[in-house]
This record gives C-alpha cells, structure tokens and sequence, in this order.
C-alpha cells in the first residue's frame, strides 16, 4: 500500500513526523489532498498541553485542498475539486444537537483535534463537509475559512450596529479577520488595541480608523476620544489575553455588548466588578466554533483581503519551524504546504 507523510501530536510538547498508509474513503466520504493547512492559537495550546487532544492524531483543522477520490455514493463533487473542510463531527442526538446548537454538543469531535486532520499527504472526511472553493481562490486564503466561518457566528453574536463605534482588543489573525468583517457592517470608527508593531500596522492596512498601543501613556484617553467620550457601545476580545475582558468593560459606554472571542488559558481569571455590568447594563457573549456559517465563509474568504496576512508558507518536513514561528510571531499567519 502506498504511504504519505504526516505529523502527529505525540505527547504535550512533542510532535512526531512520519508515514502512514494513504487512508481510503467509505461510503458517502472524500479523501481530500490538502494544499494549504493553516497554525492557529488552538494548535499551539494542544502542543502546551492546555487545550486536550488526542494522542497520536494527526493535527490541522484549517484545511483547504483537492478532491483525491470519492467514496461511494458521493454526488455532488468530483475529483479535482478545490474544497475547503468545516472540520467538526456532532453526535446528532443530545440535548443541544437537538436544540440547533451542535457546536456545544458534549461529545463533539474535530478533524486535527480528536480525529486525525489536514498535516498529511491526504485527509478523509465526510463529503458533506468538504465545500467547493470558489474559483480563483488562493488555497492559503482558502483555508482561512474554518476561522472566517468562526468570525462570523461571532458577529451573528455580537450583532454590530452600523454607525456607532467599535473596538478590537487584539490584531493577531483572529482579530485582523474580524476587522475584515467589521468593515462589512458600517460600524466605525473602528478602534483596535495592539502592542506588537507589525500587527498594528497590520490592523491599519486593514482598515481600522485609529490603531492604539495599549503599553503607551494616554491610550486609553485616546480610545475614548474616538467615542467622544461615551465609550463603545460594542467590543471584542480577540486576543484571548486574560486582561482583555477586564479593559472591554473598562472601554464599554452604557448598554454596550461585548464579545469574548480570544482563546484564553482554560486556567486564566479575570477580575470583574460585577457592579459595572448591572449599572451600565452590559451584554457578555461568548462565541465558539463556526455552526452553519461555513459555506458564508467559502463564498468571503476571497473578498476580504486576507493575503495581506502575506502567511509564512512551510513544507510538512518543516513542521517544528512553522510551530516556532507561530510561537515567536514571525508572520501574521503561519500554513503547511502538505502537497507543496
């Protein structure tokens, strides 16, 4: 049988580079040929050990690629197609399956978390989530979908209101996405706090109105300035920081709505008065994962201007690299170029 180069998380710390049988579909799935699989914050917490994974599976969640074969009984692909992969499995049955809110199923599993994902020669999935990439579409934007798909349930959440100012706390990959889609809705002006340089001018080129180094003296004055000096009536914490929450409700005007949004240490706390939330009657959301907002994010991937990102692009052999630069922030995005 033929064999294929792949990159499995060995243990917390430790990643494994080595070969495997080429896995064949079954009925009703796809093996996909991934082209583009993209390194983000969830990644690197399953290498530190802080978000659980399992032993031995192959990493990658954000996948884009090309149909390599069909299993029986697909229709509606052909091989050759340029797909984008929504890399989660729900059970279907429990409460909150039922209820229309799959992403929160307990038993939830993800491809390159719980089930062997994209950091291969090839990867099988079922054919109901492989979606066609619109033509054109440069396979390291494409995969940018699977995070686009989550910046959207996010706004859903969030629900902006064009007109009235917003703010960002971070401008890593997470961030600068959901600026993207800001500029969409009419918000502004746009306000987005950063400390790394490279990623304020990053937030600039991508269209935020002021740009604000939160280590400087006088930044929050200035924040506050670009509201007129109500504060902001919607934020988001893209940073995953564990402060982060604790300067939105510091910036937020009355009736704000604030969206955590950042991946924080499981184990991180934020100090909050809880006084500041019922007085100015604020709204705290959550937003996990990308439920039904997929085949919204393969048809805006390609118009958000996301290859200014300019991704560090990396061979699979180089994997340990691409995980250090992901780590010491040597590009605003980090991808494996499984098949070159």
């Amino acid at each position: 049988m033929t064999t294929e180069t792949c990159v499995r998380f060995a243990e917390v710390g430790r990643l494994q580079l080595g070969e495997r049988d080429v896995p064949r579909p079954g009925p009703g799935e796809v093996r996909v040929a991934p082209l583009a699989v993209g390194i983000c914050g969830t990644d690197a917490r399953i290498l530190e050990g802080a978000y659980g994974a399992r032993p031995g599976t192959i990493l990658g969640h954000e996948i884009a690629g090309l149909v390599a074969e069909l299993g029986p009984g697909v229709d509606g692909l052909a091989e050759g197609d340029h797909v984008s992969i929504e890399p989660h499995l729900y059970c279907g049955t429990c409460r909150y399956c039922r209820l229309g809110w799959e992403h929160l199923c307990p038993s939830k599993r993800a491809f390159g978390v719980h089930l062997d994902g994209g950091m291969a020669g090839s990867v099988v999935v079922p054919a109901r989530l492989a979606y066609r990439v619109p033509a054109g579409v440069d396979p390291v934007v494409a995969c940018m979908a699977e995070p686009v798909g989550c910046g959207i349930h996010g706004m859903d959440r969030l629900q902006p209101m064009s007109g009235l100012p917003l703010c960002i706390i971070g401008s890593g990959p997470a961030g600068l996405m959901l600026l993207a889609l800001a500029r969409l809705t009419g918000v502004g002006p746009i306000v987005v706090l950063e400390p790394d340089a490279a990623r304020r001018e990053a937030a600039l080129l991508g269209g935020a109105d002021h740009v604000l180094d939160p280590t400087d003296e006088g930044w929050r004055d200035a924040a506050m300035a670009a509201t007129g000096g109500h504060g902001f009536d919607q934020l988001i914490e893209a940073a995953g920081s564990p402060t982060g929450l604790a300067t939105a409700i510091d910036l937020a005007a009355r009736h704000a709505r604030i969206l955590v949004y950042g991946v924080a240490h499981p184990d991180a706390v934020t100090p909050v008065r809880a006084n500041d939330i019922y007085a100015r009657e604020l709204t705290i959301l959550g937003a996990a994962l990308n439920p039904y907002t997929h085949a919204r994010a393969v048809e805006l991937v390609g118009h958000l201007g996301l290859e200014r990102l300019a991704p560090g692009r990396y061979p699979l052999p180089a994997v340990e690299d691409a995980f250090a630069a992901q780590r010491e922030r040597r590009h605003l995005k980090v991808v494996i170029m499984p098949n070159g």
